[in-house]
């Protein structure tokens, strides 16, 4: 088994891909994996679907409420996607830090730019879809979407595609469980980089002794 220090520290995880490429089920396995990974529940305007439940699935909120989180502040980002906003409140993102927890950001290319700017130590990861013939497949089969919605779909796909290159990571969704694992693996590799593990907490005595770090404030 691989040496795991006491303490791994908390990142942010920014999962980013055309709709239907399964950003969101690579998402819930991996939290059911680890119990220290969390999903960031994003605010939203737009109404809730099927089974979905308010601060579970997102934080469903007004129109009104979405614009007083706009002026407090509350949001790191936020945009407008397919005629409805959405935005990552900073207390998931606080949250997860102060705990050294893993937040999984399944959101979209605007704000998976927004967010890796504010937070530069964030990890992009952008997910692409075995072929185009595929993810128009999988689009069309969206039983919630009007056709008028799956083209919007589409339409945007095709744009997102095109900035792949901006993320730190490219992983191809043509085996679910191989995609998971790519994924899996990039996390547990960033937890280990030095730049993160630069603080006392994250080792025992000894090893911040040989390290040279010291105790906060001396």
């Amino acid at each position: 088994m691989a040496y795991k220090q006491d303490k791994s520290p908390g990142l942010v995880v920014i999962l980013s891909s055309p709709s239907g490429t399964g950003k969101t089920t690579i998402c819930r396995k991996l939290i059911s994996r680890h119990n220290d990974f969390i999903f960031s529940i994003s605010a939203t305007t737009r109404p809730q679907r099927g089974k979905e439940k308010n601060n579970i699935d997102y934080h469903f909120l007004s129109e009104t409420q979405f614009d007083n989180m706009v002026k407090e502040n509350k949001l790191a980002e936020w945009a407008y996607v397919f005629e409805h906003r959405y935005g990552t409140p900073l207390t998931e993102i606080d949250k997860a830090l102060n705990h050294n927890k893993v937040l999984l950001c399944d959101i979209d290319v605007q704000g998976g730019m927004s967010l890796k700017e504010i937070y530069p130590l964030a990890v992009t990861i952008f997910l692409i879809p075995p072929s185009f013939t595929e993810l128009k497949r999988r689009l069309s089969s969206r039983r919630t979407d009007s056709a008028h919605q799956k083209a919007v779909r589409l339409e945007t796909a095709t744009k997102e595609l095109q900035f792949w290159h901006r993320y730190d990571y490219l992983v191809l969704n043509k085996d679910l469980k191989n995609a998971t694992n790519e994924v899996d693996m990039i996390i547990a590799a960033e937890r280990l980089r030095s730049i993160r593990l630069s603080q006392r907490r994250y080792w025992r005595g000894t090893q911040a002794a040989m390290l040279g770090l010291q105790e906060p404030g001396v």
